[in-house]
């Protein structure tokens, strides 16, 4: 993989796919430019697509107490590699970040995201409020197994299935980034939708849940595509929050070839 600094001298590692148009795939919770990977090869033959670590996870260094900022620095330093202004998608919390990277000013044409992760409503922050508790006294207790089962249990991943990957090799390496899970939380501030922020994003910009997916992602990702100036909002039939790279990446290709904007609901 190859290293670019970030402005706190933070070294974030990145590795590109493909030709063409640069696009910026930033990961969700726990990911890892290598679970980019897929998603990568299918928009390789279109795109130069960049892939990288987000900070304290794989080959990126993790310096300092994490502050969002210090993400969309590096989100920044990547998307600088590429020497032009750039397309990104981002997948669930890496949605999150990458709508308040572009809020923040960075130069992107055409972003998309995929479930960004808000809890809005009473119910919802309550339940966000004391999630971000029980995360925080798990990892300062060095539990990160307990970490990552919260953050899976989260997210609606069955016990039992929890249960399976525990004795699976994969497990070792969610613990590895288990610290980030913080971050990850941390950049959803009290889960409620930044719809003040979000009217700086100037972006052409599709937000996009699954057609199985709950209730609560089909409301936050229309309150999203409502708050965003420039976007529009798209159901991808059979989906669920495990978004299948075949089924994005058409949809991407698409949206990221610079057609003209329509800027219809679905």
């Amino acid at each position: 993989m190859d290293k670019t600094l970030s402005r706190d001298g933070t070294s974030i590692a990145y590795r590109r796919h493909g030709d063409g148009p640069p696009v910026i795939l930033v990961g969700g919770a726990l990911s890892t430019a290598a679970d980019e990977a897929p998603l990568a090869a299918l928009l390789a033959p279109r795109f130069t697509v960049v892939t990288y670590d987000r900070r304290g996870r794989g080959a990126s260094g993790d310096g300092g107490p994490y502050a969002l900022r210090r993400e969309i620095e590096d989100l920044a330093a990547v998307a600088a590699t590429a020497g032009e202004r750039v397309s990104v998608f981002g997948m669930l919390s890496g949605g999150a970040l990458a709508l308040e990277a572009q809020a923040a000013g960075l130069p992107v044409d055409l972003l998309a995201v995929y479930e960004p992760p808000y809890t809005p409503g009473p119910g919802g922050l309550l339940y966000k409020s004391r999630c971000t508790a029980l995360l925080h006294r798990l990892l300062a207790a060095g539990d990160r197994g307990g970490a990552v089962e919260l953050y899976l249990s989260r997210t609606g991943v069955p016990e039992e299935t929890i249960a399976r990957m525990r004795r699976a090799p994969l497990w070792s390496g969610l613990e590895a980034v288990a610290h980030t899970l913080a971050y990850d939380d941390a950049l959803l501030g009290d889960g409620s939708v930044p719809a003040g922020r979000l009217t700086s994003v100037t972006a052409r910009t599709l937000v996009v849940t699954g057609g199985f997916s709950t209730a609560r992602a089909h409301e936050t990702t229309l309150a999203l595509a409502a708050a965003i100036p420039r976007a529009r909002h798209r159901t991808l039939t059979g989906q669920t929050r495990e978004l299948a790279p075949h089924a994005i990446a058409p949809v991407l290709a698409d949206f990221f070839a610079r057609d003209v904007f329509a800027g219809r609901a679905s």
